[in-house]
């Protein structure tokens, strides 16, 4: 069954963001990583040392495992922040500023 049907979730129209250049659909309310989740993204950032893949972690926020680059700001914590229409999501790389 579909998850939306079994909260009785009523969310306003699906929009279009893009994730390392390919447009996904998103939901209202959603998180940046609950979009990503949705498509099957589960890693969209590499640690700065040996470049091992990450995504989200504890899911509210603590451990900082979900960076991501969203509209050319890195360091974004996927988990907490909503997703937005037009938003321009990427893959970060370490700390997604040029070093």
């Amino acid at each position: 069954m579909n998850p939306l049907q079994l909260a009785q979730a009523r969310p306003g129209p699906a929009f279009t963001v893009t994730f390392d250049g390919q447009e996904i659909e998103a939901l209202p309310g959603q998180t940046v990583a609950a979009t990503l989740w949705t498509v099957g993204v589960t890693a969209w950032r590499t640690t700065r040392g040996e470049g091992r893949r990450r995504g989200v972690f504890c899911g509210i926020g603590v451990c900082f495992d979900c960076l991501i680059t969203i509209n050319d700001r890195p360091g974004q914590r996927a988990c907490l922040v909503p997703v937005r229409p037009g938003d321009v999501i990427r893959t970060q790389e370490g700390t997604g500023h040029d070093d």
